[in-house]
């Protein structure tokens, strides 16, 4: 394989991450370069390797990795078939967020990748979300090496102005011909920039939710992509976003009031959740602005508030237990004006 087989490709004002990956991505399916599975549009191309790796859970819905673990005496087909998802899901231990477990390299897909380092992935995220809970939890530092294996013609000139503060970067790149040791000196990503992170990501990732009540635990910043920009109008028990007269997608409408005003489940489904958190005797001229500001300053703010001021109180949503836990414990004591606020479960609330 020559040089011959790369993407021409100079740099130009105005160029986009997704116009350098739509041009890798046309290229290698019209030449026939990449392997299983085609077609590699909106896919890191893959390439075969003959590593025992750590493997992220797939979108992380079960978990954060996973180590195959072939049966003792496994032939190439068995191994072939450990790396299938059906493969990783029979032959493999999870690594959570509590294994003591130090990774010694990261290899990491890409699209595009530059000789300095600078990366392009499929446009999901997922790699430096991966990453970034790899550092939360101990298993990488800025020291730690990062690989790519890419063919030649993924190999480009990417502009650093596209280079965003949790894209990661990588010191070497393998390609079929070549090894490029990038000598980039950008730190990398030192834990999960949770204002980048949405809603929805926090909605579909059990393991990212735990991260983030571990970390607001601790004292830090979680505060999540467009988290401040709604409020609750005068009279409506519902968020809506300060930019239109509309509720957001998430949030529920009229006939969901009495599941959120009892701070239950939907009709149907149950118990309500335990994540939901009964705030009472807020003073009779409070505003949601004097709590919200009260929940901020405690590093405690709630995915979801439901504000029934008429009725002196609100219910707070947050994404699981031990996050509501830890909320009922920082509002303990808390006061509104002159009087005490009163806090628990609402599910307690409920059942007196």
């Amino acid at each position: 394989m020559s040089r011959g087989d790369c993407v021409a490709m100079e740099p130009r004002a105005g160029v986009s991450k997704q116009d350098i990956r739509e041009q890798i991505w046309d290229h290698m399916e019209s030449q026939n370069l990449a392997d299983f599975p085609r077609p590699v549009h909106h896919r890191i191309p893959n390439f075969k390797s003959k590593k025992t790796l750590l493997v992220p859970t797939p979108r992380l819905r079960t978990g954060l990795f996973n180590k195959i673990t072939p049966p003792p005496g496994a032939t190439k087909d068995i191994l072939r078939k450990c790396a299938t998802s059906q493969g990783v899901r029979n032959c493999s231990v999870p690594i959570g967020l509590d294994s003591r477990v130090l990774v010694d390299l990261v290899v990491v897909g890409s699209v595009a990748v530059s000789e300095k380092g600078w990366r392009i992935g499929k446009g999901e995220g997922y790699a430096d979300l991966e990453y970034a809970m790899t550092v939360s939890m101990g298993a990488v530092s800025n020291e730690t090496p990062v690989v790519t294996i890419v063919h030649d013609c993924q190999v480009v000139d990417i502009p650093e102005e596209l280079l965003e503060e949790h894209d990661i970067t990588v010191d070497y790149i393998l390609t079929p011909t070549r090894v490029i040791a990038t000598g980039c000196k950008r730190p990398q990503p030192m834990g999960i920039t949770w204002s980048k992170i949405s809603w929805e990501m926090i909605e579909k990732i059990p393991v990212l939710r735990s991260l983030r009540a571990r970390e607001q635990q601790a004292g830090k910043d979680v505060t999540l992509q467009g988290e401040h920009q709604y409020l609750l109008e005068p009279g409506r028990q519902q968020a809506v976003p300060l930019s239109a007269g509309r509720r957001p997608p998430d949030t529920p409408g009229p006939e969901a009031n009495s599941m959120e005003a009892a701070g239950g489940s939907p009709p149907g489904e149950g118990a309500p959740l335990a994540a939901d958190v009964y705030v009472g005797n807020l003073p009779r001229d409070a505003r949601v602005s004097d709590l919200k500001r009260a929940l901020r300053e405690l590093g405690s703010v709630p995915l979801r508030l439901t504000w029934q001021g008429p009725q002196r109180r609100a219910f707070l949503r947050y994404p699981d237990s031990a996050a509501a836990q830890q909320a009922i414990s920082c509002l303990q004591g808390l006061r509104l004006g002159t009087d005490t606020l009163r806090v628990a479960l609402a599910r307690q609330q409920r059942d007196k």
